[in-house]
């Protein structure tokens, strides 16, 4: 159902090309993951070889997951992205659950806790007082939003600037670690220990990986905006993803070349270890702005891209109308924007959104895994022969379903009292759904 008043002829505005997308995309994915989460990694599966198998795993399922959203952009190139696809495979309420994780708690969260890394690296690398992290880390949130208030052109020129500053930072961190002055390398002299059970090690490996290739599916969210968002948004979702796989490896590799997988898991900051073993301090310096960059371009894409699913969902009459306006002048849904700002900051300033986090990441996968299944239920319902189709059907699809379902199986079995009341948050949205169906405009599907 369409937009009522003036937003009946305010559209969002198509500047994006495959170039911005591609960004998007790069800037989706990569934020502190790579720079955290290889110890955890290498922790869990004690060899440098399997380090590289792991993420290697990863990479197959990332690059499953953006064919399969490839597809469906070009099937669907709306605003909102996954929330449209789960809502025309399963009914409005599939897509209002998705969305109404995403508001709460999923995008908001990440986007407090994405800030406040930032703010933690920028005021190291300023030298300022430790306490002026939290309000570097929410001037960050307004500031990103005002942006992106100003129209999808300027939240895209950040986007794409701070992308291309991380990439260079990991390409220079690759290029030192690998072909720089070291010693013998790590992984031969060093090797590791391989555990017992090489299963279940890899298994439980394979979930920060996971987490860390997600974020590819943001750019859907702002199909709208692509000039050809048919031919365009294919092409960007999967170049994004392998430009990302590639420097994944590539970082991964480093790593290792430098510090050995026992070296590797007893790391709390292995960027910084990694390329201090060449060029010092200053090494250090340059791999701490790299992630200030990393982080805060993670960040502007997050409020750019997330604001479009509420957007949409309030256009179907699921939410409240004001989140369906678009700014007659700046083509941007304002108020979902101020709103998940004002949210985010709430949720940083009370420190609740790490704990909140963890209740409901397992949901993310939830989703995730359900809109590989939507591409079996639309193509079912509606074959296409033209245009981009996911290859290897479907056997991409249960790779990666199969996947999203032991992350999620992993994340219950780990901590089943997170996931009961992750699961609660998030039902906390079917009462919210039926009231809008009562009280909302005269048609939801």
């Amino acid at each position: 159902m369409g937009v009522v008043g003036h937003d009946a002829v305010t559209q969002y505005a198509r500047r994006l090309g495959v170039f911005s997308g591609t960004m998007a995309v790069i800037g989706g994915i990569i934020g502190s993951g790579i720079f955290l989460n290889p110890p955890i990694v290498a922790q869990r599966v004690g060899t440098g070889p399997l380090v590289l198998a792991v993420w290697g795993l990863g990479a197959v399922v990332a690059i499953a997951g953006a064919l399969i959203f490839a597809e469906l952009g070009q099937r669907m190139p709306k605003a909102g992205g996954q929330y449209a696809y789960l809502r025309a495979a399963f009914g409005p309420m599939a897509g209002f659950l998705d969305a109404w994780a995403l508001l709460l708690i999923i995008a908001t969260g990440a986007i407090a806790a994405v800030a406040f890394t930032f703010a933690s690296y920028f005021v190291a690398l300023l030298g300022l007082p430790i306490g002026a992290t939290t309000g570097v880390a929410v001037g960050a949130i307004v500031l990103l939003t005002l942006i992106n208030v100003l129209g999808v052109a300027w939240g895209a020129w950040v986007q794409n600037v701070f992308t291309l500053l991380k990439l260079g930072a990991i390409a220079v961190l690759i290029v030192v670690a690998l072909f720089g002055p070291t010693p013998e390398s790590p992984v031969l002299r060093d090797p590791g220990v391989a555990p017992s059970n090489l299963w279940l090690a890899v298994a439980s490996a394979l979930v920060p990986v996971l987490f860390s290739y997600g974020g590819w599916q943001q750019t859907n969210n702002i199909a709208e905006e692509f000039v050809d968002p048919v031919r365009q948004l294919p092409r960007a979702i999967v170049l994004g993803v392998l430009v990302v796989v590639l420097a994944y490896l590539g970082t991964n590799l480093a790593y290792l070349e430098a510090l050995g997988s026992v070296g590797l898991a007893a790391s709390t900051a292995p960027a910084a270890e990694t390329i201090a073993t060449v060029l010092g301090q200053s090494g250090q310096r340059f791999i701490s702005a790299g992630i200030v960059a990393s982080t805060f371009g993670f960040l502007g894409l997050t409020i750019l891209a997330s604001p479009r699913v509420y957007q949409a969902m309030a256009r179907d009459g699921l939410f409240f109308d004001a989140f369906s306006r678009l700014h007659p002048r700046f083509r941007t849904p304002v108020g979902a924007l101020l709103f998940q700002g004002g949210w985010a900051v709430a949720l940083l300033l009370t420190n609740a959104y790490g704990q909140l986090l963890d209740y409901v990441v397992f949901a993310d996968w939830i989703f995730f895994g359900s809109t590989g299944v939507a591409l079996v239920v639309l193509r079912r319902r509606e074959p296409v022969t033209a245009g981009f189709r996911c290859p290897a059907f479907p056997v991409t699809v249960t790779v990666f379903v199969a996947a999203a379902a032991y992350v999620v199986f992993g994340s219950v079995a780990s901590n089943p009292w997170n996931a009961v009341r992750g699961a609660g948050l998030l039902l906390l949205g079917v009462p919210v759904y039926w009231w809008r169906a009562r009280v909302g405009r005269s048609s939801i599907g």
